[in-house]
């Protein structure tokens, strides 16, 4: 099989490693709806790893590239009031990576907020052992935090695996994550994942703490087919790893009413996830998806 190019792939995929957006185009109708603002997102605990954190979290990676997203793009000010929407209904998980550029967005969101109620998770993009390392792990990381304004960080993953010797490969990093972790910089540590042969090696390797993994009912963007991927988070699950759920409406294909309904009832009662991170623009965006998530996990009746 040809290599592809990790950074190649970012870029022409054009929709961001942690790009769960609902589409502007296909959601237009929002406006018109009326939200029910007594739901609030309930926290979850994330595997073994000791963290509670919101089921839903919001995603800064859509359209993410070249240290840029569409949540970036949104300007500090529409960001920061996006951001405080969502936390003032329960989204207090922020996904983010170097390459969306939104580690200051974030900051600056989460400024003046009790840290203790908020789930950082970030990404490190990494490169083969033996290759030139743009910067030290811990260099890196005291980058991200003063960013973020925080001491610690609650979740930090290798951006976007392709292979399933990354063990291997990727030890150098394994080694300045496990050090980072061990003083307390971070809590968690783990892989988020392109390819089933990462997410594999994942399930089983004892230096993984949590995964991130695309999974949806329509095999859109996926590593496997539903019922696959399903059944190896299930294993993951089993071991005690979190597991985190992306592509969860196929990075913004499958938007339509019925489809959103399918994927939350998929991601909530079948995916074996604890939580799920997604691309959201505007604050009707995450209006619909707390009251449409909330209903299946409060009701369990049709939305």
């Amino acid at each position: 099989m040809k290599r592809i190019d990790r950074r190649k792939f970012i870029k022409a995929g054009m929709l961001g490693v942690a790009g769960l957006s609902l589409s502007n185009n296909s959601i237009a109708g929002l406006s018109n709806l009326v939200f029910d603002k007594n739901y609030t997102v309930d926290k979850v605990s994330l595997g073994n790893t000791g963290i509670s954190m919101s089921r839903i979290g919001l995603g800064t990676g859509t359209i993410g590239y070249n240290h840029g997203s569409n949540q970036t793009r949104l300007g500090m000010d529409s960001f920061v009031n996006l951001a405080r929407h969502a936390y003032d209904r329960g989204m207090s998980y922020f996904d983010m990576a170097e390459s969306y550029g939104s580690h200051p967005y974030v900051g600056k969101a989460i400024k003046g907020l009790p840290r203790e109620n908020i789930t950082l998770c970030t990404k490190v993009w990494t490169h083969p052992d033996g290759s030139d390392k743009i910067e030290a792990v811990e260099k890196t990381l005291d980058r991200f935090r003063k960013d973020l304004d925080t001491d610690y960080i609650d979740i930090l993953l290798m951006h976007c695996l392709m292979e399933g010797n990354w063990p291997e490969t990727r030890k150098y990093y394994m080694d300045e994550f496990s050090k980072a972790k061990q003083s307390g910089i971070l809590k968690s540590v783990g892989v988020s994942c392109h390819n089933w042969d990462a997410m594999a090696e994942a399930v089983d390797n004892p230096w993984v703490d949590v995964i991130l993994a695309r999974i949806n009912p329509f095999t859109t963007h996926m590593d496997g087919t539903p019922e696959d991927v399903k059944n190896l988070l299930k294993k993951a699950r089993d071991n005690g790893k979190g597991i985190i759920g992306m592509k969860i409406f196929g990075e913004g294909k499958n938007t339509s009413d019925e489809e959103r309904s399918k994927s939350l009832h998929f991601a909530i009662n079948e995916s074996n996830i604890h939580s799920m991170t997604i691309g959201l623009e505007s604050i009707v965006q995450v209006d619909d998806l707390i009251d449409r998530t909330m209903k299946i996990v409060n009701d369990n009746t049709p939305i």
